[in-house]
This record gives C-alpha cells, structure tokens and sequence, in this order.
C-alpha cells in the first residue's frame, strides 16, 4: 500500500462524493461551546460531512479566531456559519424550513444514537462542554440522541459526538442507496 498525496488523494473523493452524494441536510448548531479548539473541530467535521452550516450562539467563540483557524485548517473558510446570542429564533426558522431539531444530550426522552429515524433535513445541537445545553433549548427540541458509553467516562467531546453522529448519518445513506 501507498499512501495517497494532492491530485490522486483529491482525485479519490471526488470519485467517492460523486457515486455517494448526501441525501440528508445537516445543520450544526453550537450553543455555548466554550473551547475554540472544539469550535475548530466542529468547522473540520461540517466540511468533511458537508453540513450545510455551522450557527455558533452564546459564549460559543466564532471566526476569525487563531484557534480555530489552526485547529479546523481553514475550514471556517468553507462552511457557512453564523453566530446568534441565542438559539431561539434561529430553531423556529430552521424549523420553518423543515429541520427536525435533535439536542445530543442525555435527557431521559433520549434515543441511542444508532436507533433514532433520521430526517432529511436535521439540526444537531450540541451544548456546552460541562453544562450541556440548557433547558430552555431543550424545550425547543423536538428529539434527543445520545452516544452510548461502555466505559466509566459519560460522554465524549463535543467534537467528537458530532462527528460520530454526522458519520453515521453519511453512512446510514449509503446502506438506503444500497437497498433501494
């Protein structure tokens, strides 16, 4: 094996994106994340999936910001965003425009991750670090998903949890094209 570089490596997923486009729209909404370094993963996470947008709220730190600059490799460049003092309006338009809102929080009305029914249009929030997100955005959720956990920690990072759910979703699609 041969690791792939620039044009074969660009040459592959464009091969990849073209017979596997995303069914789905993914939205990422970012209430009160206080780490610019989890900001910056999230902005890498969006290109890679292809989310439609990233919306940052609250204390979340938004673009231009070196962190994220360095951490998401520019990708702040790529994906659109947009930041709000809070979430409350923006869910209501999301939801006008057919988003399903799904908090990843472990609330007791939480599904696995991998047993919740996926909408084509989709808005994952994602909370603060330690708080999670607050009540009264989880009233404005229409669903809740949660990562199971086998070991002693409760829950991953935020980056990480959207990546495993944005991964699922991608993948999801590709096994509904298979067997259609």
């Amino acid at each position: 094996m041969r690791q792939l570089r620039t044009t074969d490596l660009k040459r592959l997923f464009r091969a990849y994106r073209r017979a596997h486009p995303p069914q789905r729209r993914i939205t990422l909404l970012l209430q009160n994340v206080e780490y610019a370094i989890n900001v910056g993963s999230v902005f890498r996470i969006a290109d890679g999936c292809a989310a439609e947008e990233v919306i940052l709220s609250g204390i979340t730190p938004a673009p231009p910001h070196p962190s994220i600059t360095k951490v998401s490799r520019g990708k702040e460049r790529n994906v659109p965003w947009r930041h709000v003092d809070t979430p409350d309006e923006i869910i209501g338009e999301l939801r006008q425009e057919g988003y399903r809102i799904c908090a990843l929080e472990i609330v007791q009305e939480a599904v696995p991750y991998d047993e919740y029914t996926y909408p084509d249009r989709i808005c994952l929030i994602a909370g603060h670090e330690e708080h999670g997100i607050p009540p009264r955005t989880l009233a404005l959720c229409d669903d809740a998903i949660f990562i199971p956990m086998f070991g002693k920690g409760m829950s991953l990072n935020v980056h990480v949890s959207l990546a495993v759910i944005c991964y699922h979703i991608r993948a999801l699609e590709k096994r509904e094209r298979a067997m259609a």
